[in-house]
């Protein structure tokens, strides 16, 4: 009897913990990215980002790590300028399990609510957007998004970072087809 309470609950603990980031892109189609090789931080765009100075300073390292490693280099005179921005919102799930003998054969719905039981779960959900721009058009010619629960937790937080911007900048430059 009490397998079947905790079971849903278990779950929805390994459904959680599997959960990673989702990443979308969009870009200019008229745009060759092969001539960019260098890059700077729009400060304006960065200084808007609603997060803490912390955070802000996790996502520009993790940034400057992931270009370094993609050959572009950064630059007081840069081709391309990179601002993020971010948004979250909280999550609220309601799941009501009810267990017990009822109308059929086996387990089912139960007239009586015996065995009944109501979990409410929440946690924060963030995006992370990434937007290239032109250095010279002064033009968005790319924007990356994830998608993701965040986390409270300093060391978890640290790696999620990495995680969204990583998994966000696989995507640029776009591979045309």
């Amino acid at each position: 009897m009490k397998t079947t309470k905790i079971l849903p609950f278990l779950l929805l603990l390994v459904f959680a913990s599997c959960s990673s980031v989702r990443v979308y892109s969009d870009y200019d189609k008229q745009v060759d990215f092969t001539p960019y090789k260098t890059y700077a931080f729009h400060k304006n765009g960065i200084d808007r980002a609603e997060i803490s100075d912390l955070d802000k300073k996790r996502i520009l390292h993790t940034i400057d790590e992931t270009m370094s490693a993609k050959g572009f280099t950064k630059s007081d005179n840069p081709d391309l300028l990179i601002s993020f921005f971010t948004k979250e919102r909280e999550e609220v799930n309601v799941n009501q399990f009810n267990a017990g003998w009822g109308y059929g054969w086996g387990w089912g719905w139960n007239p009586f609510l015996w065995g009944g039981n109501t979990m409410v779960t929440r946690h924060t959900e963030g995006s992370l957007y990434i937007d290239i721009i032109d250095a010279k058009k002064k033009e968005l010619i790319w924007q990356g998004e994830g998608e993701g629960v965040l986390t409270k937790d300093r060391d978890k937080k640290e790696a999620l970072i990495k995680e969204f911007v990583s998994k966000i900048l696989e995507q640029y430059p776009p591979q045309k087809k």
